[in-house]
Parts: structure tokens; C-alpha cells; sequence
């Protein structure tokens, strides 16, 4: 009976450690938010560039389908935002003004800012 419970509640810390924290999905929501808000950006994946809209859209999906294994905003801008799972090609941002950054490097900055609010 002993090591039932102690199997039980091992499993529930294990699971327990394996979930995105409340504090991480609000922090992932406004990357993502911050991407979606970027409207005079292009996006460039693969060589294709995109609206701010599908960006953020498309960066929904593949943190939707690698939810189990992102712990925490900065890996999810490590593993899901920074670089294409297909080609390894790194996802780069194109301002209106002609500067561009590697989406890693904006999002990291945007996860900065927003913990550094009150």
C-alpha cells in the first residue's frame, strides 16, 4: 500500500512538473498577442513572408501541438518561436522601416518587458 502512495504521489509531482504554470501561459499568450499586434511587420518563415495575423495564428498552432513539452516562455520562444521545425531556418521580423530581427531576439526582448510590469 506504501508504494502505491508513494507511486501516486510521485506521478503528480512528475505531472504536476511537466505542465506549463498559469504565470507561463499568460507570459506565452502575450508573446504571441505582441506578434499579432505587429501590423505594419512582415514575418519571414522559409523564405515566405506573412501578415502579423498568420504569425501569430500559425505560432498558436505549434505551441498548441508542443504544449506537453514547453515548460515556460523561454522555451517556448527557444523551441516553438525561434526557428522552423523544418527547415532550421530562424523565423525573422521585417519592420515597416526596413529593420530586422531574428524572432528570438523580439521575443525575448517582449518577455523583458512584460516581466518587468507590476
Amino acid at each position: 500500500m506504501r508504494f502505491l502512495l508513494l507511486f501516486v504521489l510521485l506521478g503528480t509531482v512528475s505531472l504536476a512538473a511537466t505542465a506549463v504554470t498559469p504565470t507561463a501561459s499568460v507570459q506565452i499568450d502575450g508573446l504571441l498577442a505582441s506578434i499579432g499586434g505587429l501590423r505594419d511587420a512582415v514575418f519571414v518563415r522559409n523564405g515566405s513572408k506573412y501578415d502579423a495575423v498568420t504569425a501569430e495564428k500559425f505560432l498558436r498552432a505549434k505551441w498548441a501541438r508542443r504544449r506537453e513539452q514547453i515548460h515556460s516562455a523561454a522555451e517556448f520562444i527557444e523551441q516553438v518561436a525561434s526557428v522552423s521545425s523544418t527547415s532550421g531556418q530562424p523565423y525573422r521580423i521585417r519592420f515597416k522601416d526596413g529593420r530586422e530581427v531574428t524572432s528570438s531576439d523580439f521575443l525575448r526582448a517582449e518577455l523583458a518587458r512584460l516581466e518587468a510590469k507590476p
